[in-house]
Parts: C-alpha cells; structure tokens; sequence
C-alpha cells in the first residue's frame, strides 16, 4: 500500500494517533448476550467485524476487548478457531468501560488517548467519553469510515509484524513475572541487543512512521514531511536503532534525525523511539551512541531539539540525565522547539559522556555486519 504518512484524513479521523481499537462484544462483535446462550457455545461474530479485525491488523493497529459480560465468556473464546488470538490485553469483566481502556492502555503500554472504542450501547460510550475524553468512542455502524482513514496510509515491514510484535511482548512480560531475580537481572537475561546505523532507504518510512506515531519518547515531534525533507537535504543524517533480543526481533525501534551543517556541532531535530522498548533502556542508549557518535567525529557541542508535551516527560527526563541544558548561547526557541545542549569534550566543561545500561549490547550497523 502506498501513501503519505501524516496527511490529513477526511474522515475525521487521525490514523497517525490510533494504535489499538477496543471492541465490545455483545451487540458489536456479535448480536447477541454471550452470558444468556443456552449452551456453551457463543454467539456467531459478525463476519464484517471480523474482517475489519483483520483489516486493521495488516495495518499495523491492534484490536482488543471491553465487555462488561462474565469472565467465563473470555475461556470460552479461547475453543474458537482463530478468535481470542485476534485480541491482545483483554477485559471481560463487569468493571466499567472506562476502567478496563485505562488496563488495556497499561498492558499495551500505550497512551490512553491512542485507543478507539467500538461499542452499541450509547451509555457506555458516554461513559468512556466523560471519564477519558482523549479516547474516542464509535458506534459499530462507523467502523467503516475508521477503515477508511487508513485506506492510503503507507505499511512498512514494522507496521505488518507489529500484531505478532505485541504477542511476543506478552510472554516477555509474562517471563517477567516468572522471573526469580531483580529487574537488571531479568533484563541482562533477556540479552537485549541494539544494532544503531545510518538509515537505508527501504527504512525511512519506517522512521516516518516513528516520526508520527510516537508521543512518549518523542523530542520535538517533527512532522514525517518535515523529516523526509531535513532527510535528503545536504549536511544531515537519518539514523535508526534495530532491537532484539532472547524473544526475537522488535525491529525497527528508533529513528535520529542529525544535522551536521554548524561547524563543530551536531543537532538532533528528532529523536524519537517506539514505546514498546520503554524502561529498557533503549532510549539512553541511542542517545548515547549519537552524543559518542558526535565527538568521535570531532564535534564539540551537541544539540537535541525538544517541544514539551504533556506526553514526553520521560523524554525530557532522560535529555537532563544526559546533561543537555537550555543555555543562553542556545536559547533561540524556534517553531520547531527550544534547543538543549552539552559540550561534548571534558576541556570544554562537558565531563565524561554517559554510557548505555550495562545490560544492553549496543552496536554500530557494520560491527553487526562483520
């Protein structure tokens, strides 16, 4: 499929925001109540629902369940063929809607605003909209102008994997849980590795994508037409981040932006790293090898661009652990964001640079390579 990523949609949706779409189940996924069927079996799902699922899935968006129903009604999904595996994260219980958005956002380890609910009742919707007013909330009747939103939305590699992504990030959480140790231990066990290098070219709309899409650990959240430009112009650099580890591959997990045109200086107008690879250490690692990166190649200052938002503190945390500031010689804020800096050598106040977590291998492309 082909398209631009981040173009306005005129169905009123936003594709670049929607990561996971919730389901109901009675009267939306099928008509009728699961808990009021004569026999075990459930009710037979729509079958237009079902394709939809599986639309948005090839897609790269995520489906899961919020039913206010009985728990059993869950294990009785799991002995038909190829239903609960369409649904990551789900809440089958009589807790309310809202509620079990906030546990599905929580397990996904998305942002609450980045699901869509799909539910018949109106009370329910209503319910949702006052308690979340970030997450929007249709009827079954409008999932066809959801589809078309992403009708012309470019689909890279990440985008098809990310479905079955999620599923490995279940048994990783679920080793976990499991796991007889400290986090450190665990996560030294997982034997992550990050293999960072300059951006081939069937990897930068895998970049744009980050670009649009990414709202934690975003630093200016530069538009994807705004990158692809800075991209091909003289004197900048795209960089992206590859993760694994004992589980499989996460693919494509970051993306840097470096602009090398001020003498003696590398600026990052983006920075910006998938929220599956948050509290891992993957951020400050990337950043680290590009603050590295920068002084091997004889830099002496190095610049990150950030636009504050309500959702990019842990972004923000981790420029200040790295010891970027906003300094007088620096303070022209621009449309694009204000700019923090550090100096990048010891003689010049800078100190020791920091280094990546010590249970991460990182590595540069051609290391990986050789």
């Amino acid at each position: 499929m082909t398209g631009t990523t981040g173009a306005p949609d005129p169905t009123g949706h936003d594709p670049d925001r929607i990561k996971c779409v919730v389901w109901d189940l009675d009267g939306t996924l099928w008509d009728e109540i699961a808990v009021e069927t004569l026999t075990d079996e459930l009710p037979v799902p729509r079958p237009e629902m079902l394709a939809a699922i599986d639309a948005l899935a090839a897609r790269g968006v995520l489906s899961s369940l919020a039913s206010r129903s009985a728990p059993a009604v869950l294990d009785r999904m799991d002995a038909v063929p190829g239903l609960r595996e369409r649904f990551l994260a789900p809440q089958v219980s009589w807790q309310d809607k809202s509620e079990s958005l906030r546990r599905i956002a929580k397990d996904l380890g998305i942002a609450v605003e980045a699901l869509v609910l799909v539910d018949d009742s109106p009370y329910e919707r209503a319910e949702v909209e006052a308690l979340l007013p970030g997450v929007r909330t249709l009827d079954p009747g409008e999932v066809p102008a959801l589809l078309a939103a992403f009708e012309d939305r470019e689909v890279t590699p990440e985008s098809r994997e990310r479905v079955r992504r999620y599923r490995t990030e279940e048994t990783r959480r679920a080793e976990g849980e499991r796991f007889r140790g400290t986090r450190e231990e665990f996560l030294r066990w997982c034997e992550m590795r990050l293999v960072i290098g300059p951006a081939v070219a069937d990897e930068i709309p895998r970049a744009l994508e980050l670009a649009a899409r990414t709202h934690r650990l975003n630093s200016s959240g530069l538009t994807p037409d705004r990158l692809r430009a800075l991209a091909a112009a003289d004197g900048h650099e795209l960089y992206t981040a590859r993760m694994s580890d004992r589980f499989g591959e996460y693919g494509i997990i970051g993306a840097a932006l470096v602009d090398r045109t001020a003498p003696g200086s590398w600026s990052v107008p983006l920075l910006a790293l998938s929220c599956r690879v948050a509290g891992r250490g993957a951020a400050a690692a990337f950043l680290f090898w590009l603050m590295e990166r920068a002084r091997e190649c004889d830099a002496e200052r190095f610049r990150v661009t950030l636009r504050p938002t309500d959702a990019n503190l842990e972004m923000r945390i981790l420029l200040r652990q790295a010891g970027l500031r906003r300094t007088e010689a620096d303070a022209d804020a621009s449309d694009d964001g204000a700019i923090l800096a550090r100096a990048l050598h010891s003689g010049d106040g800078g100190g020791d640079l920091p280094k990546p977590p010590a249970w991460l291998h990182v590595s540069t492309r051609k290391d990986a390579d050789a």
